[in-house]
């Protein structure tokens, strides 16, 4: 049985161009998002901004990973030298929700490896209105590097997986 007889190629972008699409599309999905966190992060209510941005980041990753092909579901539907390739090339981006369940705690880890920013926003919350500004413009950028990250990974994911493609 070769590759090409049990994978579902449809659902991963098939030429270059299609990743470059389906990337700037993703881009775009980071920066509207973003700028939902960022509004929710200039409400003075602690708390609100992190379960925020919890529940948003989630929704975020997963529909990156469906539009290149790689959320668990996806992934488990390739040949299995094909999901090896898929789940190598993740490890080796870095990507590590690439092709996962993201979970809560998944995310959280995230969110604390920016720690320093979010620090910051957390304690430009104590300055009123400037405060408030401040706090929304970490949380675009913190929000906007994560999802961008995960977009490249999953582009670098799709480009390895055009390699083992069938043609």
């Amino acid at each position: 049985m070769s590759t090409s007889d049990s994978t579902d190629w449809t659902l991963i972008p098939g030429s270059q161009k299609d990743i470059e699409q389906v990337r700037e599309r993703c881009r775009r999905l980071v920066r509207r998002r973003a700028m939902l966190s960022a509004g929710v992060s200039a409400v003075p209510i602690p708390g609100v901004d992190l379960m925020s941005d919890l529940s948003l980041f989630a929704l975020l990753i997963d529909d990156i990973n469906q539009a290149f092909g790689l959320t668990p579901e996806q992934i488990e539907r390739l040949h299995p030298k094909v999901k090896l390739v898929a789940y190598e090339a993740a490890i080796g981006v870095g990507g590590m929700l690439v092709g996962k369940v993201v979970t809560r705690e998944l995310i959280l880890l995230l969110i604390k490896r920016s720690g320093v920013k979010l620090l910051a926003k957390q304690a430009a919350r104590l300055v009123p209105l400037a405060g408030q500004l401040a706090s929304a413009a970490i949380g675009f950028a913190v929000f906007r590097h994560i999802g961008y990250q995960h977009v490249e990974a999953c582009a670098a994911v799709a480009q390895e997986l055009l390699v083992v493609r069938p043609a």
